[in-house]
């Protein structure tokens, strides 16, 4: 309730414009916030990355985390809905990776408090990973000889090192060197003026004046820095009732009401970073928005209640491709290998087949 209250004060803003120059740009961090029990190693963070691309993670051993998070790419999959196990469609996007670590709760209605709980998640769901349970998950890692000498050096001095709590806290330690902090935007705001073009810091203006630093501040674009597991939360729409509610589907799916059931969480969504907001197509929770363009007539009706005009939409996605970033470079890794034998099970017998000519 009382994260609730906050975000609907923070919806109360929504009327209040600000200029570009007294509204605070930040840069974002070189690091991550790291928990306390979670510190980084080197040794972690190479496990987390194996156990990211690994795709024996999920029921019949051909979706990874990076199927729907690539990494090699925008951190997403640039696809409406993610396909998952026996050919599942989920009911949202998929947010990408990329500076995920800078969002106090994760997963669009902010169910999960961290990185690490949200690592867990998608393994066991039947939709997604399709591993029956946590317990499959280990049975099945544990049957794999390179992955005890890697969970041993990531996880030193425990005598049963391989379990979904260290799994979870390996994938987070990966996941948190994903950030890309050097972008036109942060070169500009640190001073380098020449990183923007005259459209840009025209799109930087009219984006502050608009009203939309109420919902996407800070250094992350996704509201202001809050503890782990208080997730910062808008109202979608704001402004109910315009044709985009039914022309995008906007109202079907209750957001973080569908976790909590309280009435007051209903149509409540965390709101997800900018950055890189270019790349990552389509737009919305549920990935019906096809371009940038149009996503941002659609916010700021929704959410500002407010027509922009179409030299407005172009500066103000001007501005948004400065929020892309350099990213750090990502090479496969090599996993641990079985020999002589196939730990994944054979997939469904009344699956229809087609013999292939090679």
């Amino acid at each position: 309730m009382k994260q609730a209250i906050q975000s609907l004060l923070f919806v109360g803003m929504i009327g209040v414009t600000a200029s570009a120059e007294a509204q605070q740009w930040e840069p974002l961090p070189a690091q991550p916030p790291i928990p306390a029990d979670n510190p980084q190693t080197e040794q972690k963070v190479e496990l987390g990355k194996v156990l990211f691309f690994d795709p024996r993670l999920s029921e019949h051993g051909t979706l990874s985390c990076n199927s729907c998070h690539n990494v090699m790419g925008s951190g997403d999959d640039n696809r409406p809905n993610s396909i998952g196990m026996h050919d599942a469609r989920g009911g949202r996007s998929a947010p990408t990776v990329w500076n995920a670590a800078f969002q106090s709760a994760q997963f669009w209605d902010g169910r999960a408090d961290s990185l690490e709980a949200q690592a867990k998640g998608p393994i066991t769901n039947p939709i997604e990973m399709g591993m029956g349970s946590a317990e499959v998950v280990m049975e099945r890692l544990k049957s794999i000889p390179g992955y005890l000498p890697l969970f041993k050096a990531a996880f030193p001095g425990s005598p049963d090192p391989i379990n979904m709590d260290n799994l979870a806290k390996a994938i987070a330690s990966y996941e948190r060197t994903l950030i890309t902090p050097d972008t036109p935007y942060d070169r500009y705001v640190k001073g380098d003026k020449s990183a923007f073009t005259e459209q840009q810091a025209r799109g930087m203006q009219t984006f502050a004046e608009l009203g939309c630093t109420a919902c996407h501040s800070g250094p992350n674009f996704s509201g202001p820095s809050l503890q782990a597991g208080q997730g910062f939360f808008m109202k979608f729409p704001t402004f109910a009732g315009s044709k985009y509610d039914d022309q995008y589907d906007l109202l079907l799916d209750t957001g973080r009401h569908a976790v909590t059931k309280q009435e007051s969480d209903r149509h409540l969504w965390r709101v997800p970073t900018l950055r890189n907001i270019a790349l990552t197509a389509p737009y919305l929770h549920n990935g019906k928005v096809e371009t940038l363009e149009e996503a941002v007539v659609v916010m700021a009706k929704t959410q500002l209640n407010k027509d922009v005009t179409p030299a407005q939409v172009k500066d103000v996605v001007a501005f948004l491709t400065s929020l892309g970033g350099s990213f750090p470079a990502q090479t496969m890794p090599r996993l641990p290998l079985t020999v002589g034998v196939s730990i994944v099970p054979a997939v469904d017998p009344h699956l229809k087949t087609t013999p292939l000519s090679h």
